[in-house]
């Protein structure tokens, strides 16, 4: 079963980018700064960066001290709030070919309720959880000197 919950590559990036802002809530980071932490490609994580920027969920600033931050506060943002912001609305897979062949409805599914379940979990679990209960993870940029940058 593997179509019950998909996340992309983005929507990972996403969620592991603003790990490493709310660690570093007293700082901007650059786009640099969060690919190297999360070992991900610049190029992409700075598309993803731009889709939270509009969505409101970052602030950017551009300049020798630019980078990026939250813009709201840590225990407001839901995983569910970054996952939509990269992915749109979460859909509920209601069965595992795509097309209902079985009638339609989870009465006559052959796995009854079980997907409509599984989905409901995973989105009160993505709502529930608080970008602020997951930054005791470990990925706070490491505060940088005029050496590190010399390279």
């Amino acid at each position: 079963m593997p179509n019950i919950f998909k996340i992309s590559e983005a929507a990972s990036l996403a969620i592991h980018a603003l790990m490493v802002m709310a660690s570093n809530s007293n700082r901007s980071v650059t786009a640099h700064e969060v690919a190297g932490i999360i070992r991900a490609s610049e190029a992409h994580l700075a598309k993803v960066l731009q889709r939270l920027a509009r969505c409101g969920l970052v602030k950017s600033s551009r300049g020798p001290k630019g980078g990026f931050v939250l813009a709201r506060d840590p225990a407001s943002i839901s995983l569910l709030d970054i996952y939509e912001a990269i992915e749109g609305p979460l859909t509920i897979t209601t069965c595992m070919l795509g097309r209902p062949i079985c009638g339609g409805g989870a009465a006559s599914c052959c796995l009854g309720t079980l997907l409509v379940d599984v989905g409901e979990q995973v989105r009160r679990h993505l709502q529930s959880t608080k970008l602020s209960q997951l930054i005791n993870g470990g990925l706070a940029v490491h505060e940088t000197t005029a050496q590190d940058h010399s390279h």
